[in-house]
């Protein structure tokens, strides 16, 4: 999905239900019937008058099955979704109205975070309670469903359709919720249901799916078959593993590396010229992360490990980026080098890359030779046509030098070319505006290059599979 400045909000509703149902046979012919007649029951909460909305770091609590109802007398039916900012906190203390229009280059929409609450207090009655004596043996379930929705809408729809849209959507995800229960449990043991929003090609869009904790990505690929057949996703590449999970651009990373830092850049000015990018997430690796002291001799190490957090945030592979030990160990398993390199300050290239790559992640490469680096100019066409299709980030390296290729900006009429460069060589902290405002991710052109010195692409070729 792209998001315009038109289409630039996302309103997310978090929240836990509690279900729970007490079962005579859970092998019996009735406890399908159990179990649904429970989730109809949370189905008919979120329906009910009961349920408010609190707006995350707000004042503003929302009933949406009042016909619209706020704590806030300046949020009415009329008031478009852009409205509700003003009242919403930013982390530096201003609204997200004023930083929307400060942050000129602020990727990705603005995200309402809510919750799911409901009003305890009811009218008294006069229900007196009842006691039931069981005589037979009953398995009692319980389990905690979070709920987590999406709408996604643009600063002037109103807040009426957007609270409407949310309980709608909170009510699909329950049913979708109950579909997976009843798919895998056993008996009265139950898979916990877990949704995950994905980001697909218009018209889907951002899009939740249901998946059953617990059960590998391996085991689901019949659901993403029917899942791809009925979004019409190209089946030879991975959309909805849980690793393509959207990542909401509020959200920060847990891991501490920066993604995709070139989104921040500026593109060349070269007339009649296209980019051509790489696709995807990645993590910028360089010199002295992970308390590793690799100055000097680690930037191609560095430059595979930005190559491994590509396809692991792409859902082709489970594993976790390698270590430089990892890496060394795998060109000893495959007979590259001897045992003593392994714990070594020695440098590898792109052929040992594309070694690792395949022992490792089983991802094949080609490699794209030059004899010179004022060749590089002339290689337009084949570098472009790299990141149509395959996407991949390129590792380059050549004299004592390895970098991180992430696009080109050609012109396939004049050949004017310019790199998309991500440098391992940076060994300061994890400071986007110093990495791109001193050129350590940025575009460079042919000069950049050692005239004079030969390289080695590694062009990683993405596997067929979903």
């Amino acid at each position: 999905m792209v998001y315009s400045e038109e289409c630039a909000i996302i309103f997310r509703v978090k929240g836990i239900l509690e279900f729970s149902c007490q079962l005579d046979n859970p092998n019996g012919s009735q406890s399908q019937s159990i179990i649904s007649k429970s989730f109809q029951g949370l189905r008919s909460k979120v329906s009910s008058k009961s349920i408010v909305f609190t707006v995350c770091n707000s004042p503003i609590l929302i009933w949406p099955n009042t016909g619209f109802r706020s704590s806030m007398e300046s949020l009415t039916e009329a008031s478009s979704c852009g409205d509700i900012l003003q009242y919403i906190e930013s982390d530096d203390g201003g609204s997200k109205k004023s930083i929307k229009k400060k942050d000129k280059k602020r990727s990705g929409p603005t995200v309402v975070n809510m919750k799911l609450l409901f009003e305890v207090t009811d009218p008294a009655g006069n229900e007196a309670p009842s006691l039931i004596q069981m005589s037979t043996q009953q398995h009692f379930v319980k389990m905690p469903l979070h709920l987590d929705c999406v709408v996604s809408v643009t600063t002037d729809e109103s807040l009426t359709f957007v609270c409407t849209e949310l309980v709608e959507t909170l009510r699909k995800q329950l049913a979708d919720m109950e579909e997976v229960v009843l798919r895998y449990r056993k008996g009265s043991s139950f898979l916990v249901p877990q949704p995950f929003h994905f980001r697909l090609p218009e018209p889907a869009g951002l899009t939740t799916v249901i998946y059953p904790a617990g059960v590998p990505d391996s085991q689901l690929q019949a659901i993403r078959e029917d899942l791809h057949r009925k979004f019409e996703l190209p089946s030879d590449r991975p959309y909805l593993r849980r690793a393509n999970a959207f990542h909401f651009p509020d959200a920060a990373y847990k891991d501490g590396y920066l993604r995709n830092p070139h989104v921040h850049l500026n593109p060349p000015n070269i007339e009649d010229a296209k980019l051509y990018l790489v696709q995807g997430v990645y993590s910028y690796h360089h010199y002295m992360q992970d308390r590793v002291d690799d100055d000097g001799w680690g930037c191609a190490y560095r430059s595979l490990q930005t190559i491994c957090s590509w396809f692991q945030q792409q859902g082709y592979v489970e594993t976790a980026v390698p270590t430089h030990t990892q890496i060394q160990q795998a060109l000893v398993d495959v007979g590259d080098k001897e045992p003593r390199f392994v714990g070594s300050r020695q440098w590898i290239g792109s052929i040992e890359v594309q070694a690792v790559l395949n022992q490792l992640l089983g991802v094949t490469s080609k490699i794209l030779f030059v004899s010179q680096g004022s060749e590089l100019a002339t290689k337009g066409r084949e570098l472009a046509n790299h990141f149509q299709t395959e996407g991949t980030p390129i590792m380059i390296g050549g004299g004592v030098l390895a970098h991180t290729i992430l696009g080109v900006a050609w012109s396939e009429n004049t050949g004017q070319i310019r790199f998309l460069i991500l440098d391992p060589h940076y060994t300061g902290g994890e400071d986007l505006q110093t990495i791109t405002d001193k050129g350590w991710c940025g575009w460079k052109g042919p000069e950049f290059w050692d005239q004079n010195a030969y390289y080695n692409l590694c062009l990683p070729q993405r596997p067929k599979t979903i």
